[in-house]
Parts: structure tokens; C-alpha cells; sequence
């Protein structure tokens, strides 16, 4: 062990471990950045993406001139609908949250892969901008063919409601009829003693 600790090599590392462990719990933002999209058929036809981007703030200081800029989805593949994709915000206090979501309507078949979102801002104590990045999104398949989803017919269900519910109450009553109680059962075996 004594040789272990002795190496100049490990003492390195093992304060430069140190070091970056309280520079990373120092008095700084600590951006993180979740992205998720889902994909939404119309009955037309036509496919839309929600897009939702979640920003949180885990570090000890609050962040200045947050920006987020989501560039990965190119305008020969998809309109937007609703939202933008891109939004400032003047502030992101410590422990905070912020949020942002758009839509957009597919023009093509396909599998897309989406980058992550690029999140900037501004930390006081430094004269350079930060940068954060958002988590990818798995690849979506637009405008896939999907076989139709076996949905329980509610128009069936409405038509023919009533007559289930009166067989299924014929039939509970029949079997609490026939079916013997736990209390008749308890006064036959003591009438047997």
C-alpha cells in the first residue's frame, strides 16, 4: 500500500480528483438540459413532432441571459406549427427550472436523428459565454407505416352497454345464489359434532 501512495503518478491524480471536486461544487450554474419529442398521427394523414425541452439550474448561482437554440430539424423536412426554436430567458435562479416546447408537422417519410439542443449563458465571475447541451433524442420513424391499434369500440360498447350489464348482473346473482355462504357451511360441521 505504502508503494501504491508512494507513486508521484497516483498523488497526481488523486489531487487533481480533489481539485475538480470542489471547483465542480464551487459558487457556479451547473446547466442540465432534457429533451424529449413525440410523435402525434392526424387523421389526415400528416404526422406531428412535440417538441419539449426542459432546462434546470443544479449549480449554486444563478445563470444570466439563458439561451436555448434547437437547430437539428431542418425546414425541407419539417414546418413549424406552433412555438419557435429558440428562446431567451434573462435569468435561471439556482435549483430553477424553465421550459420550452414547439411543434412541428412532418413533410417527409423517414428516420430522423435530432442533435441536441444547445443551451448558452452567462456566468458573472467569467467573461466567456457558457455552453450546455441538451440530451438527444432517440430516432423518430415519420410517417411510418404502423398496423391499426386494436382500440376497444366504444361505439359497440354504447350500442350493446346495456344488455352486458344486465347479463352481468343475472349472472352475479345466480352464482351468490348458488354458491354456498361461509356462514351455512360453519352451522353444518357443528351440527355434525
Amino acid at each position: 500500500m505504502e508503494t501504491l501512495t508512494g507513486n508521484p503518478l497516483i498523488k497526481a491524480l488523486i489531487i487533481l480528483f480533489l481539485v475538480s471536486a470542489t471547483t465542480a461544487t464551487g459558487d457556479a450554474p451547473f446547466i442540465i438540459a432534457h429533451k424529449k419529442a413525440s410523435l402525434h398521427r392526424l387523421k389526415t394523414g400528416a404526422e406531428r413532432v412535440s417538441v419539449s425541452i426542459d432546462v434546470y439550474n443544479q449549480g449554486f448561482s444563478t445563470a444570466y441571459d439563458v439561451s436555448l437554440v434547437d437547430d437539428s430539424w431542418p425546414q425541407d423536412m419539417f414546418d413549424i406549427v406552433s412555438g419557435n426554436t429558440s428562446k431567451s430567458w434573462e435569468r435561471l435562479d439556482a435549483g430553477g427550472f424553465l421550459s420550452h416546447s414547439f411543434e412541428l408537422e412532418a413533410k417527409n417519410q423517414g428516420m430522423f436523428n435530432g442533435a441536441p439542443a444547445v443551451i448558452t449563458y452567462r456566468v458573472p465571475t467569467k467573461a466567456t459565454v457558457q455552453e450546455a447541451y441538451s440530451t438527444p433524442i432517440l430516432p423518430l420513424d415519420i410517417l411510418a407505416e404502423r398496423p391499426p391499434e386494436k382500440k376497444l369500440e366504444w361505439r359497440l360498447l354504447a350500442q350493446y352497454g346495456n344488455q352486458i350489464s344486465v347479463v352481468s348482473i343475472v349472472v352475479l346473482f345466480i352464482y351468490l345464489i348458488a354458491s354456498p355462504s361461509k356462514s351455512s357451511a360453519a352451522k353444518a360441521s357443528k351440527k355434525k359434532r
